[in-house]
């Protein structure tokens, strides 16, 4: 049986970020288990975007700590493309109250018209917008290569991460988390173990008396060929028809849907990895009726996802329930934009900081994290 200081369970972006932000911090002796491959579960479904458009200012904060770590590391694939979102007649108060708070935190963002939208972005129907929010530092890059990044800095700092290594169960002792034991036996010993395995983590911590309120949930992302070049546009978040469109390097358009109101609930090891003809049907009315300026647009393939989703569409990030026992899980999909700033915090907490923003109490406390700006019809993910 081997012992470390902190065990990891999870090698996806966020559990390598806490990694690599804990040997930062001096704490060299982490062990990292990842049942497949660095990145090769929700990371490597990821649609990549660098946005600080949140209502909840923790959320921003820390996506504004994301851009500017993006933009000063080379390697991640970042396009900084900008990033606009766009709301209806129902809603301004609302984008104006957010862009209000975030730029009281530093954020570069501002609030324009139909023209400049129309400038950036050729072939876009605006009537049925009323406002627009800019963020000229927003864009998008590649959470598998991010991912990747956070895994080598671990490695050059001390850390072991060991892959194709599943964890089976959390070892307890008493009202204390000790440990691990792996699906072939072995039992690894922790001072702290981290779990960090996404949708995967609501099963893992259960038999340890965690409910942990994360449930998988399947999205299509659905990937179009314009019929004629776009340019560098700014990723559009379009939040009347609850969509949104950012473009691929090779100049085909991926479109992702912002409407959550309906989850779909998916076996994330089981689930169907492509749009089916009702989620095509509904990406191609959308996309059609808001870019009908790219009449020759055809729609070329898709893949499907699961988000890590909580009531609350916010992480839990800390401490639950026997000592011991971490948990970094249900980012809702903001997971990689946020991730820098997931393992500094996470790395401050597990050596010491107090930082309850997203403690998994609040549920039970009936204190979830939510907007004082919050879009009507268009609440969850913002």
């Amino acid at each position: 049986m081997s012992a470390h200081e902190v065990v990891i369970v999870g090698g996806g972006l966020e559990g390598m970020s806490i990694a690599a932000a804990l040997t930062r911090r001096g704490v060299r002796d982490v062990l990292v288990l990842e049942r497949r491959t660095v990145g090769s579960g929700g990371t490597g479904k990821s649609s990549g975007i660098v946005r600080c458009h949140y209502g909840v200012p923790i959320l921003a904060a820390m996506a504004w700590e994301g851009v500017r770590f993006f933009e000063n590391t080379p390697g991640l694939g970042f396009r900084r493309t900008g990033y606009v979102v766009g709301v209806g007649p129902e809603n301004v108060a609302a984008l104006e109250g957010n862009v209000t708070a975030q730029r009281k935190l530093g954020i570069e963002v501002s609030i324009i018209g139909h023209d400049e939208v129309l400038a950036m972005w050729p072939g876009l129907e605006t009537k049925d917008f009323a406002a627009f929010a800019y963020e000229p530092r927003g864009g998008h890059g590649d959470a598998y290569r991010t991912c990747q990044h956070f895994a080598e800095s671990a490695r050059r700092s001390g850390a072991r991460i060991l892959q194709h290594t599943p964890v089976a169960a959390l070892v307890t002792d008493g009202d204390r988390v000790t440990g691990v034991r792996l699906a072939d036996g072995r039992r690894v010993s922790a001072g702290t173990v981290v779990v960090a395995a996404g949708a995967w983590s609501t099963a893992l911590v259960a038999p340890a008396g965690v409910d942990l309120p994360v449930h998988a949930v399947r999205e299509p992302i659905v990937i179009a060929d314009p019929g004629k070049p776009v340019g560098e546009v700014p990723v559009f978040s379009d939040l009347v028809s609850l969509q949104y469109v950012r473009t691929e390097p090779d100049g085909r358009l991926l479109i992702g849907n912002s409407d959550l109101s309906t989850p779909e609930p998916a076996d994330p090891d089981r689930y169907l990895n492509r749009a089916t003809d009702p989620d095509l049907e509904r990406a191609a009315t959308r996309f059609t009726t808001r870019f009908p300026g790219l009449p020759d647009v055809s729609f070329a393939t898709s893949y499907a996802g699961c988000y890590d989703v909580t009531p609350d569409f916010n992480p839990i990030i800390g401490p639950a329930g026997p000592a011991g026992l971490f948990v970094a899980a249900g980012f809702s999909g903001h997971g990689f934009k946020i991730s820098p700033a997931v393992g500094r915090i996470a790395a401050e907490m597990i050596t010491g900081a107090d930082l309850p923003d997203f403690r998994l109490t609040r549920f039970a406390e009936g204190r979830p994290l939510t907007s004082p700006h919050p879009y009507a019809g268009a609440g969850e993910m913002r």
